[in-house]
Parts: structure tokens; C-alpha cells; sequence
């Protein structure tokens, strides 16, 4: 049965934390692709300063994705109108590939908050969740959580090492004139300078 990962994020921009993550994830859960998903309008995300264009932000995901043989992009949040809510990204994944095993990848921030997504329990239905811890010292609290959600559906942790790297703190370095090249792919940090993004 082929296994399929979904990453959903604004990756504003992606970095190689998101890069991390889906590696981890691909290895560490047995997945046979990593499917990178920009958000139209994250919930948890609506006034967020510094959001660049979906077209910059796909483009951007299709460049990252380049480094990595197993990752495709796809656009389909992009293409709806409104906010981004995972329940419809997993429904139009699971209509597409009915036999698959769909496993949602989320960070560790992103799951201790998951009882607060929109229909959470419609979403542990049909796909896992796959775990990526992004804090240090958090696995406990991980644990806790999983142990709770398992009576939902199925639960994966990966134990990896934390990359730690954020979207903000890039914004924020190109705005400041500081180098941000180390935490990116090299066309990314080529597409960000060329089309005068986050200064």
C-alpha cells in the first residue's frame, strides 16, 4: 500500500527545517512521497505581516522541492478561495488516492494544539498523523498527547533531532540586512533576493 505524506504550511518562506521534517518523516515513517501544500490563508495565521503572494510562496515550494527526489508540490489550497482548513485538503487527498495511507505531518506545535483544528476528529478518520518534534525536550508532552488522541486514530511519533530554524526569524533577517542564506535552499534564497521578498 503506497503511503503518502501531506505537509500543509504557509512556508513563508520554506526553509530547510521544512526539508528536515519531511526527510525525518519519509524515513522515519516508511513514506514513499512528501507532498508539500502552501496554504491560501492559514487559520491560525490571518493577519500574519510579511505574507508573500501564493504565486511566490508555490514557487518557492517548487524550488525546495527540487532538492529532495521524493517531494512533489501541489497547489490545490492556493486554489480555493478563503481559509485553508486541513479537513478539506485530507477529503480531496483521500478522493484521490482511496487505497493509500494518507499521514498528515504536522510539528510538535501544530499537535498540541490539534483538538482546536476544525473537525480534528474527522481528519484522524481518514489519514495519521505523523509527528515531527520541532522543540527540544517537548517528547513528553508529545507522549501525553498522543496517548490521548490514539483513541481517534493512529498516532506516529518520529524522534529526530530538532532543526531549529523559523520563518519569522528569516523575514527578519532579510529585513535587517542580515545573511539568511545558511537556512535555505540556494534557488530560494536566489528567488527571495530577485523578487525583492521580506526586505
Amino acid at each position: 500500500m503506497q503511503r503518502i505524506g501531506l505537509f500543509g504550511g504557509s512556508f513563508n518562506p520554506i526553509h530547510n527545517g521544512h526539508l528536515h521534517l519531511a526527510k525525518a518523516a519519509k524515513e522515519g515513517l516508511g513514506l514513499d512521497k512528501v507532498v508539500l501544500i502552501p496554504a491560501n490563508v492559514s487559520p491560525f495565521k490571518q493577519d500574519a505581516p510579511g505574507m508573500a503572494s501564493g504565486a511566490d510562496r508555490l514557487a518557492m515550494c517548487r524550488l525546495a522541492a527540487e532538492t529532495l527526489s521524493f517531494c512533489e508540490v501541489d497547489s490545490c489550497e492556493l486554489e480555493r478561495s478563503g481559509v485553508s482548513y486541513t479537513v478539506d485538503t485530507v477529503r480531496l487527498f483521500r478522493e484521490r488516492y482511496p487505497e493509500a495511507e494518507l499521514v498528515l505531518l504536522v510539528g510538535s506545535d501544530m499537535f498540541l494544539s490539534f483538538t482546536r483544528w476544525h473537525c480534528w476528529q474527522e481528519i484522524l478518520e481518514m489519514a495519521a498523523l505523523g509527528v515531527v518534534s520541532r522543540m527540544t525536550g517537548d517528547l513528553e508532552q508529545l507522549r501525553r498527547q498522543q496517548a490521548f488522541l490514539l483513541q481517534y486514530g493512529k498516532i506516529f511519533l518520529c524522534d529526530v533531532p530538532v532543526y531549529t530554524v523559523s520563518s519569522t526569524k528569516i523575514r527578519e533577517n532579510r529585513k535587517n540586512h542580515t545573511d539568511f542564506s545558511c537556512y535555505l535552499p540556494q534557488k530560494v534564497v536566489q528567488y527571495i533576493v530577485s523578487h525583492n521578498l521580506y526586505d
